[in-house]
């Protein structure tokens, strides 16, 4: 083997061990602070989970704060590839059908598919706010995305002409942002007990009800 392919080859088997032991970090850090909180959950305890040490967890993420937003990244698209959320394929193809109803079906069924992972990491998020400058500023950050995100998708109910008359882009954005929150999503599937499949239906018969026009 030629000192360059050794080199490459080291370098490959470096970001492949550097890759499972962030993806360890994460599993652990997803049972350990959904089980225990954030606040009781110690870098000790995140590596232990993990095993590997707590050096190393520091040196992966930084802190406990950015394992967290880590975690909540990861979440959100379901894997840990560096392709953004807006440039997936699922939220191209709602933001690119012409039908607005079938849109908001579309996006229905994604709130559906995300929310069980992304709900319990959400409400924690929110919990653990008031007691850490860093994660109230990943509460915050969390927040803004989630309204940018549904001002993009009420921009484009607006501008297919989609909304029904007296409703405005902002308030099909504040409707969106509010239904498919993690609050509604507890609420209605963990303590109420429904189903995906009709926490879905009534995501798009709710938006259809609410924002379309006849």
């Amino acid at each position: 083997m030629s000192d360059a392919v050794k080199r490459r080859y080291d370098a490959s088997r470096r970001r492949a061990g550097a890759r499972r032991t962030r993806e360890q970090v994460l599993r652990a850090a997803r049972g350990l602070f959904v089980q225990r909180g954030y606040a009781e959950t110690t870098v000790a305890a995140l590596a232990a989970g993990a095993g590997v040490s707590a050096e190393t967890v520091y040196a992966t993420f930084g802190s406990k704060a950015a394992v967290l937003k880590a975690l909540f990244d990861v979440t959100v698209v379901g894997d840990d590839e560096p392709v953004a959320l807006p440039d997936r394929k699922v939220i191209q193809d709602i933001r690119d059908e012409p039908d607005a109803s079938v849109a908001l079906q579309r996006y229905a069924a994604f709130v559906a598919e995300v929310n069980p992972r992304l709900a319990p990491i959400q409400l924690l998020i929110e919990s653990a706010a008031g007691g850490d400058p860093a994660i109230a500023a990943l509460a915050a950050d969390v927040a803004q995305q989630r309204l940018h995100g549904m001002g993009l998708l009420a921009a484009k109910l607006a501008d297919q002409g989609a909304l029904a008359t007296g409703v405005s882009a902002n308030e099909a954005r504040d409707v969106l942002w509010t239904t498919n929150s993690a609050q509604v999503f507890d609420l209605l599937v963990r303590q109420r007990g429904w189903s995906l499949t009709r926490y879905e239906r009534w995501l798009a018969r709710t938006w259809a009800a609410l924002l379309l026009g006849d």
